[in-house]
């Protein structure tokens, strides 16, 4: 039988690449319901070959013609038509790779609504970690992670109890500019920043990983998702983005997933888990190889790393200000609007100067992540 699938965020890196992999097994996964924001040029390609029953995407406009072109499916539009998809009826698992803070609010109505949700969307889990990881408990459903170093930790962690754990150790490329110095950063450009030497991704995620922001997202997101405090959750450098990360057990002894640089290895081992499919990728050859390389992380070099850990473990709004102003930095570098480094900068000061909130609401974050994009843009546009 068919598993049904809604995607939220298709049109994008991991969305196109979900859709990639259900090509290849059309005989155990249906996508019923997608979302595709501005991008209809991607839905109307899509739709020559497949017949969705939603679909959302972000005008209304937009909404109202391809009702009218394809009236045999349900469109909906903007947050609302989200919010529509993660909750519809006769579904086995939700996908979240939406970009950005929007994603909150569907993975929470999907985990509410009783759905598995495979999560590739970052901000839900550092705004809200404990109030999403709480409605997955409260309803009895699971967050299965999409991310490359997550998705490591998660199969790495089968069949093991979570007492044996000793720590938790996710690697880093170090991404564009790991060989430049604090100094050489100051001139780089915004073509340098998208050419991540490792991955083909979107384009925020790069610069993120880039400024190494992403890494810390990522503590954030495996302090919730695997119940681990920041004391036992390392990062460390590994050029070669072979190894995607290890677990230490109580024993020292470690486990690490290790493969090639293709997400859609992680994306189809969310979809199927606890299963596991042939695909078309990769095989990883060890003899190529040859050698891997590891290096102690620096956090004076890529002091967002750091700031990460401090916002998690003093908790409250934090990381919901600091993913905000990190949103919205990134969109005024790529937009060519500051440098590489104001970005850093632009969101040390939010979270400097933000009003915490020791144990905020969903309306309270919601709020801080609004409060911190204002503050960056009236910082730059004073």
């Amino acid at each position: 039988m068919k598993k049904k699938l809604v995607l939220l965020g298709a049109s994008g890196s991991i969305g196109s690449q979900t859709v990639d992999i259900v090509s290849q097994h059309p005989d155990l996964f249906e996508i019923t319901a997608l979302s595709v924001g501005h991008n209809v040029a991607f839905l109307e390609n899509y739709l020559k070959n497949n017949k969705p029953q939603h679909v959302c995407v972000a005008d209304e406009a937009d909404c109202l013609r391809l009702q009218k072109e394809y009236p045999q499916i349900s469109f909906f539009y903007g947050a609302e038509g989200l919010m529509r998809l993660s909750e519809l009826q006769n579904v086995d698992l939700v996908v979240n790779s939406l970009q950005g803070f929007v994603g909150l609010l569907p993975t929470l109505n999907a985990l509410q609504h009783g759905y598995n949700v495979a999560l590739a969307n970052k901000e839900t889990l550092v705004a809200a970690g404990s109030i999403v990881t709480e409605a997955a408990r409260r309803n009895n459903v699971k967050l299965i992670p999409i991310d490359s170093e997550h998705s490591a930790i998660f199969q790495c962690l089968q069949g093991s109890k979570h007492s044996e754990i000793n720590k938790l150790i996710i690697t880093a490329s170090g991404g564009s500019f790991r060989n430049l110095s604090r100094e050489e950063l100051g001139n780089v450009t915004l073509k340098q920043a998208l050419s991540h030497p490792n991955w083909s991704m979107g384009k925020k995620i790069t610069i993120d990983s880039a400024t190494m922001m992403n890494k810390g997202f990522e503590v954030l997101e495996a302090r919730w998702l695997f119940d681990i405090d920041y004391d036992h959750i390392e990062t460390i450098l590994h050029y070669e983005s072979v190894v995607h990360s290890l677990v230490e057990f109580r024993d020292h002894s470690m486990l690490a997933q290790l493969g090639v640089s293709d997400m859609r290895v992680p994306i189809q081992y969310a979809l199927a888990y606890p299963d596991r499919l042939v695909n078309n990728t990769e095989s990883l050859d060890l003899a190529k190889l040859s050698e891997l390389h590891f290096r102690k992380m620096d956090y004076d070099r890529y002091p967002l790393l750091r700031l990460a850990f401090d916002v998690g473990r003093k908790g409250g709004n934090l990381a919901a200000v600091m993913n905000g102003a990190n949103e919205k930095a990134v969109n005024l570098f790529l937009n060519e609007k500051i440098s590489f480094l104001d970005i850093e900068r632009l969101i040390f000061q939010a979270v400097d100067n933000c009003c915490f909130i020791s144990d905020p609401s969903v309306d309270d974050i919601i709020n801080s992540d609004r409060w911190a994009q204002q503050y960056v843009e009236g910082v730059v546009n004073k």
